[in-house]
């Protein structure tokens, strides 16, 4: 027998940049906030954006953490780092291995 099984889209909305910094090495990083509607209830999250204006590659975690301190201190690595857009999911998954 088969079955539909419904997916709940969790979608972070009104984003604002809270930080923005520019790197030395010609990428962006920003802490955005927003508004996470998630089973009728709204939560302000913190995500983390970065853009290499170079080649104009960018990633985005709209909802990396609920926390700003987190948000910030994971920004902070990032640009003491010097990381690139395309390493931001490995380094995301290793600060919060870490920080958890």
């Amino acid at each position: 027998m088969f079955g539909i099984v419904k997916k709940i889209k969790h979608e972070v909305r009104d984003k604002t940049i809270y930080m923005e910094i520019f790197g030395d090495n010609k990428v962006t990083y920003r802490v955005l906030s927003g508004r996470l509607y998630m089973y009728g209830d709204e939560f302000i999250t913190y995500g983390i954006e970065v853009l290499d204006r170079k080649s104009g590659e960018k990633e985005l975690i709209a909802d990396f953490s609920r926390n700003i301190e987190d948000a910030v201190a994971f920004a902070e690595m990032l640009i003491s780092e010097k990381i690139r857009p395309r390493q931001l999911y490995s380094r995301a998954l290793d600060f919060l291995r870490v920080s958890i």
